[in-house]
């Protein structure tokens, strides 16, 4: 249903619209941005090597992530008249995507920690099971959120706006999925941590060129995974944040900053730093591959000048 509205006192609301879109536009501009400006690292790391799952998953992530970004920017822009469907069918995109996104992410996480724990089976289905038991229920809080969501176009003094509410207990299942979502990544998180410190400790024992090699592994898992969770934490707590009333009603200066870097921490949570959680391991791995090489290349002249100097003495 098309709701008008003229009233003088729906102008701060009208504000915090066209101020959110602005930030909402820059959130899109990131996400486009990062993957020009990382294009040659996806041609090189992900194109021209051998697919696999990991591979999969990152154009999943990345390539969802652009045309996500162009739906978020195209329904927040307040000239542009939605109807009711088409604002129905955006949330309904959006929100899925949301949902299949973090799924995802949490695969890369599971590769992640299987290769830290050196493909313990145990530590694999433990988290396989906790992966699982928290996305279906996501999954099926998401279902239920989105049967009892309504939207409206509403015509302000000559700008629109998509007005989303959530029947029943809507807010507090979104809150849900975000909490749950929170609990997995603090797990993960945790569990990175622990067999990092570990591996650290038991790098003194190795030599220092394989001691070297690992510690760089460990390094970029670690930097990247620590990055990442941070960003998810910052998003989580201002979702949950933002739907207590207070926040909700509230105009000031520092409220309507808060919610509009919510809209480029969310986009760039999942479709810069996830990417790149796979990008920087393949990166690391490649200058160490390229570094091994060298090494070895280095030593194959030394021996053959050796060789060569030993066989003109003895002639």
């Amino acid at each position: 249903m098309t709701v008008v509205l003229n009233n003088p006192s729906w102008w701060p609301l009208i504000d915090l619209n066209v101020f959110l879109s602005y930030w909402t536009v820059a959130a899109g501009v990131v996400v486009i941005y990062d993957w020009v400006l990382t294009l040659g690292q996806e041609i090189e790391l992900i194109w021209r090597q051998r697919w696999s799952l990991m591979t999969l998953l990152y154009l999943v992530i990345r390539y969802v992530g652009i045309p996500f970004s162009v739906a978020y920017v195209l329904s927040s822009i307040p000239l542009m008249s939605l109807t009711d469907a088409v604002s129905n069918i955006t949330n309904y995109i959006m929100n899925v995507t949301n949902v299949v996104i973090a799924a995802t992410l949490g695969i890369v996480m599971i590769a992640r920690l299987y290769a830290m724990y050196q493909g313990s089976r145990m530590m694999l289905i433990f988290l396989v099971i906790i992966f699982l038991a928290v996305n279906i229920a996501c999954g099926v809080i998401a279902g239920i959120v989105l049967k009892h969501f309504v939207g409206d176009e509403w015509i302000m003094s000559g700008t629109y706006m998509c007005n989303a509410q959530y029947e029943g207990d809507g807010v507090l299942l979104i809150s849900m999925v975000w909490v749950l979502n929170t609990v997995w990544e603090i797990l993960a998180l945790c569990l990175s941590v622990w067999i990092a410190v570990k591996h650290f400790r038991n790098l003194r024992r190795l030599g220092p060129s394989t001691g070297s090699k690992i510690g760089d592994y460990f390094r970029v898992l670690i930097q990247s995974h620590v990055l990442y969770f941070a960003s998810f934490v910052c998003v989580s707590c201002l979702q949950i944040a933002f739907f207590f009333p207070e926040l909700q009603n509230s105009h000031s200066t520092i409220t309507e900053i808060l919610e509009g870097a919510l809209q480029i921490l969310l986009v760039v949570q999942m479709f810069v730093l996830g990417p790149r959680l796979i990008l920087s391991v393949r990166q690391c791995h490649a200058k160490l591959v390229a570094g091994s090489d060298l090494e070895t290349r280095m030593n194959l002249i030394v021996f053959q000048d050796r060789v060569h100097v030993s066989t003109s003495i003895t002639l």
